[in-house]
């Protein structure tokens, strides 16, 4: 199979994650994909296949002869997605030589559209895969699955000459958990690479440092009434926490190395409010301020509205793996040498969010991020194109070439 064949096998069966749920994985339906890669990689001939109790699934390809002392690594994707647009079932449209103009998404009134993407124009006279509109198409991350296993399948019926080669799928990469299980011992690799980028030859060695902020606001609900500097209207203080933060320092408002507060929800009435943020920022002094900043907000509206008012959760989710790749540079050279190998012009970019790979590099596994070919992600309008994710397999398979030599 090739790498559209096989996305387009994966992407029907549904495995959102769940934020909500207390489970490892946090939803079953991510077995459901595991058990047929499972099989899939047992038929192409890989040893050490392993699924655990937890979905986190494993497959080692064995040195060529010869090549046994070579630098031994990996090659990693996730098998969940988002939960959001997945109500319905996922109905791939294939469009063969992409006109590169504004395109329909079926029958769902949304509109693929050139200046939302300007990209799209560069894709003309490509093959097109996009969902019917109604859902997301699942490429992230299926398109990374599809590309790791197609090399595979190569080096094995090419008989390419290679080192000791790991794979492994990983559940919950969605909801910032994806890794937090990962057997690295069982992996086998001294390094990874995860694919689970966007364009093509886009490298990346830099994400956000990550955490979650949660308020809670206790209000004081008596009659309107007979409310006078008795009431303390849990709404009306939560508006003060949304009012206290940077107006601009929003996802829409920053690019870049910008970070961000982002509100992701609210629920509020009289007696009480819940603010859930997320917050962002690749330099970990800034980023450490911004935890400072929700900290003091905290602060000040309990001193106004009195203890215990506001309570303020911080949970930290990842860290900026730049730090860890900085020793292990090797990793982008190869990476831009295997980009530039098949044609290719590298991307080195930041990451406005964060991997699997992230985590990884401070379990000892060092993982930049490489690009699959899609655009768009977490959404209705996501799309990706064969010839993005055949250079991306390509990719891929230069760079195994490259470790075979070291």
């Amino acid at each position: 199979m090739d790498t559209l064949e096989r996305l387009l096998k994966y992407v029907v069966i549904k495995t959102p994650s769940d934020e909500n749920s207390e489970t490892v994985p946090s939803s079953q339906v991510q077995f459901d994909l595991a058990g047929i890669l499972k099989e899939e990689m047992i038929s192409l001939g890989m040893d050490d296949v392993i699924l655990d109790e937890k979905c986190y699934l494993y497959g080692k390809l064995p040195a060529t002869k010869g090549y046994e002392h070579r630098t031994p690594i990996g090659f990693i994707a996730h098998m969940d997605t988002v939960s959001d647009f997945v109500e319905g079932n996922i109905q791939p449209i294939i469009t063969e030589n992409y006109n590169g103009e504004d395109f329909p998404l079926g029958t769902s009134g949304r509109i693929l559209s050139t200046k939302v993407f300007p990209h799209l124009k560069a894709l003309k006279g490509r093959t097109l895969i996009t969902s019917d509109g109604t859902t997301i198409l699942g490429a992230d991350d299926k398109a990374g699955i599809a590309i790791i296993l197609t090399m595979v399948e190569e080096l094995i019926q090419l008989e390419i000459p290679h080192g000791p080669l790991s794979i492994a799928f990983t559940p919950d990469e969605e909801i910032g958990l994806g890794a937090h299980h990962f057997n690295v011992e069982q992996f086998g690799a001294k390094y990874a690479y995860t694919l689970d980028g966007d364009t093509e030859g886009e490298i990346q060695y830099e994400n956000f440092n990550a955490c979650k902020g949660t308020f809670s606001i206790k209000g004081l609900n008596v009659h309107p009434g007979s409310s006078k500097n008795i009431m303390v209207n849990a709404s009306l203080v939560a508006m003060e926490i949304i009012q206290a933060l940077p107006a601009f320092e929003t996802p829409r408002g920053t690019e870049g190395y910008e970070g961000f507060y982002h509100l992701v929800s609210m629920t509020g009435e009289v007696g009480e409010a819940t603010l859930n943020y997320i917050v962002r920022d690749h330099n970990p002094h800034l980023f450490q301020g911004r935890k400072n900043t929700l900290r003091l907000i905290e602060k000040n509206l309990n001193e106004k509205w009195g203890d215990g008012t506001v309570t303020l959760v911080i949970e930290d989710q990842y860290r900026n793996m730049a730090e860890i790749i900085a020793e292990s540079m090797h990793l982008i050279d190869s990476a831009k040498e295997a980009a530039t190998g098949v044609g290719l012009t590298p991307i080195i970019e930041a990451i406005r969010g964060g991997t699997d790979g992230a985590t990884l590099s401070f379990m000892g596994l060092p993982c930049p991020n490489l690009g699959t070919g899609g655009h768009a992600y977490h959404g209705p309008f996501e799309h990706i194109t064969k010839e993005g994710m055949e250079k991306s397999k390509e990719m891929a398979l230069e760079l195994v070439k490259i470790y075979s030599t070291f």
